[in-house]
């Protein structure tokens, strides 16, 4: 028996098409929806068209930024990926939670605000989460330690506050961990993961003793500038044997520096303004590219082992005698490029005052306990006096 259909049974079915309903047959319907939830949420800012592709009737995984394994979602990188790009205004809407293959999940710099949703903890799945220069705030979520296959965290340049939640540092597969640029307080967590290459924590409101840290050694950069850590560096980064880079600069850090440090295979090494005392006294020549050591209690003479680092900062500590020859050696070679001794009570050089210093080159010696052999342009901030007063300096002898 033929059934013959009224005419609105064809107009409802070429209007379901039309919507994208068979078209998106192939795409889990979770996904399809939480998609639609994370389209709603965000919108372009000026300047950029992100969202010109996402047409909800066509094939979702081909919009831009997504990225699908047979019927799942397994990326979603959100905004136009091009440096300069405005990025993304709005919100995370929880239901991003929903992408249950989801492996990646980035978000552009832009002005997205608000919290991290909780429901981050479902995505079990998730390797990379990068949402970084944006104005996300409140806390991090302890529900992201439930992300036992998280590689890299990202979530620096943010409004973020609180502390970071222990099941975070417990993570097993971690290897980059970037929470820089936050409000974040509290004690560093133990980070545990055997694969964690790079710890960036600076710039936050990090509190605690540093001594009681336990750094994995297969540590390479780890920036812990611009916090509030304080204690010893004795026996910290000892076994720290792939170390390239460290920043323990702007802190509260006291005791000597280890001389292990200067025997790191590192191109960098920030102390810049702790409360560090004592002599620096490496056994060995130094091949670290930067030290800064400014801005500290540090005392006794220059080290001859320092002279074969390119930039050196020891301006404003108590250092006294004489600048080592070998140092006015390398830096008339072009060897040394920056050698700042400023604001130190250093008793002499070495130098002739018609020797040409290299253009490469910038020495600053002003306040200290000598007459300036030559007369080279310093930093503003060295101040106006070429050198120190004599009570302090006979004081400081005595």
């Amino acid at each position: 028996m033929h059934t013959a259909y009224p005419s609105t049974f064809w107009a409802c079915l070429i209007l379901l098409l039309r919507c994208g309903i068979l078209a998106n047959a192939l795409l889990d319907p979770n996904d399809f929806l939480a998609l639609q939830s994370v389209r709603k949420s965000f919108n372009d800012l000026p300047g950029s068209n992100y969202f010109s592709s996402w047409d909800l009737t066509a094939d979702p995984c081909s919009f831009s930024g997504v990225f699908c394994d047979a019927d799942r979602v397994i990326a979603l990188n959100l905004g136009d990926p091009r440096a300069g790009s405005p990025g993304l205004s709005g919100r995370i809407d929880p239901a991003i939670g929903k992408l249950s293959a989801l492996a990646e999940l980035t978000i552009v710099p832009g002005r997205v605000v608000g919290p991290l949703p909780r429901t981050l903890s479902q995505l079990k799945s998730l390797r990379f989460l990068a949402i970084s220069r944006n104005f996300i705030s409140g806390n991090i979520p302890a529900g992201l330690g439930q992300l036992r296959r998280l590689q890299t965290l990202d979530l620096s340049f943010n409004q973020l506050t609180g502390a970071i939640p222990r099941p975070v540092g417990a993570l097993p597969a971690l290897a980059n961990v970037v929470l820089s640029n936050n409000h974040l307080t509290g004690p560093i967590p133990p980070f545990v993961s055997l694969q964690l290459a790079r710890l960036d924590l600076k710039h936050n409101n990090l509190s605690g003793s540093i001594s009681s840290l336990g750094f994995p050694p297969s540590l390479q950069y780890i920036s812990l500038s611009s916090n509030r850590l304080s204690g010893s560096l004795d026996r910290v980064f000892s076994g720290l044997n792939q170390l390239n880079y460290l920043d323990l600069s702007m802190n509260q850090l006291t005791g000597s520096i280890p001389v292990e440090l200067f025997s790191f295979p590192i191109s960098s090494l920030q102390l810049q303004r702790n409360q560090f005392s004592g002599p620096v006294e490496p056994v060995d020549k130094v091949t670290i590219a930067t030290v800064d050591l400014s801005f500290n209690r540090l005392s006794g003479e220059v080290s001859p082992m320092l002279s074969t680092v390119v930039n050196l900062y020891m301006n404003n500590n108590r250092f006294t005698g004489r600048v080592p020859r070998s140092m006015v050696d390398r830096l008339l070679e072009g060897s040394i490029q920056v050698l700042y001794l400023q604001h130190n009570f250093l008793s002499g050089i070495e130098i002739k005052p018609t020797v040409a210093i290299p253009l490469s080159s910038s020495i600053c010696l002003q306040y200290n306990c000598m007459v300036l052999p030559v007369d080279t342009a310093c930093p503003l901030k060295a101040g106006p006096d070429k050198s120190r007063p004599t009570s302090q300096c006979i004081e400081w002898k005595g």
